[in-house]
């Protein structure tokens, strides 16, 4: 597409999520025209359009590719629409970019990604906490070798959902959501750990459901071997009434922490320097050279400068399958009391085609 053209996009399913999508696309207003909506619900998706300016409404995906045809189209829908929802819009043409989790198993995201065509349209993955300028700081601080090997790690995202959250019909069911809270909440700063310290190379993991009334787990815990020898625990939960998001990574030279709850800023992140750093290298880590803090807008920058260079863009293809995979191994790891290694869940393997390891797993290991 020519620089000046402005993408024309079209947002699929309109409940919450899908105003972080529409503040995305105002944030870059000048290169994006949301043209439409789709929503089965009339006064949900009538309501969205109504707050972004001349967006048409429609009830079904079809008629809306068919008559508006969008250059991408978000999806932000429950996880057992995304994969013919994905494969629709790719196939008329248009780029996605598509809520968390990507799908239910990896073998529908392999089925997504099938329907790509080199140069696009591709479908990228919103991992908004990579987006944050400050995550790329610590990336090159520790590329550089300024903070030596990373050692130990953990990461945290202990949250709380109460029954009502639970009452939405497609929540913590395996066939309609996937997951429990590892596939639908941590997988944010999962994505982030695996970001920041490379690619990992083994986990063992437990999984426990201890108060709600649904299929999957309410809480996971995982130790995470990387592939630079560094390792890690990670811990998912909904049952925490003090709600925080963190990660921690102790290196040779510094300790870099980040607490937050749902985003970021530089203020968020702090760096204690080992006995013996230089007081001025210390002050250099806590100083980035942007603060963009991680957002929906922030991550969809890199999307569109993709789209315009017609170039394969971030959280896509293997760089999207990464966490989707470490999450099988978290869940078969919870199921077969065994270590699984990062390569293992391939076509043929039982948690291949879903995260509950059948099509009818209704329990969660202890």
């Amino acid at each position: 597409m020519t620089q000046g053209k402005r993408l024309r996009v079209a947002v699929v399913g309109t409940g919450g999520i899908a105003d972080s999508h529409r503040a995305a696309y105002l944030a870059h207003r000048d290169d994006v025209d949301i043209v439409a909506a789709a929503d089965v619900d009339e006064a949900r998706v009538a309501a969205f359009c109504a707050r972004t300016d001349h967006a048409q409404p429609y009830h079904d995906l079809d008629t809306l590719l068919a008559e508006q045809e969008p250059d991408l189209v978000s999806i932000c829908t429950p996880p057992s629409l995304h994969v013919e929802q994905t494969k629709q819009a790719l196939e008329s043409g248009a780029w996605v970019w598509c809520e968390k989790p990507p799908c239910r198993s990896l073998a529908e995201y392999d089925e997504m990604t099938v329907a790509e065509r080199d140069g696009g349209p591709y479908v990228s993955f919103v991992y908004q906490q990579r987006s944050g300028s400050a995550a790329a700081h610590f990336r090159a601080l520790l590329a550089g070798g300024e903070l030596g090997r990373p050692l130990v790690a953990h990461c945290q995202t202990t949250w709380y959902r109460d029954a009502a959250y639970y009452a939405v019909p497609w929540r913590g069911r395996w066939e309609t959501e996937g997951g429990g809270p590892a596939m639908g909440h941590g997988i944010h700063q999962m994505d982030l750990l695996l970001h920041l310290l490379g690619e990992w190379a083994e986990v063992r993991a437990m999984t426990a459901r201890l108060v709600h009334d649904v299929e999957t787990e309410d809480v996971s815990t995982a130790l995470v071997r990387f592939e630079s020898g560094a390792l890690a625990t990670v811990v998912n939960s909904v049952l925490s009434p003090d709600e925080v998001s963190r990660i921690r990574i102790d290196c040779e030279h510094a300790t870099a922490e980040l607490t937050h709850l749902y985003g970021y800023g530089v203020e968020n992140w702090h760096y204690t320097p080992a006995p013996g750093v230089a007081g001025d290298a210390a002050e250099r880590w806590r100083t980035p050279p942007a603060d963009v803090g991680s957002s929906h807008a922030a991550a969809f920058t890199p999307v569109l400068a993709a789209y315009r260079a017609g170039r394969r863009p971030p959280c896509s293809g293997d760089d999207g399958r990464q966490v989707l995979e470490f999450v099988a191994a978290l869940y078969k790891s919870a199921s077969t009391g065994l270590g699984v290694r990062r390569g293992e869940i391939v076509p043929g393997d039982a948690f291949y085609r879903s995260m509950a390891g059948t099509g009818t797993r209704t329990g969660a290991r202890g």
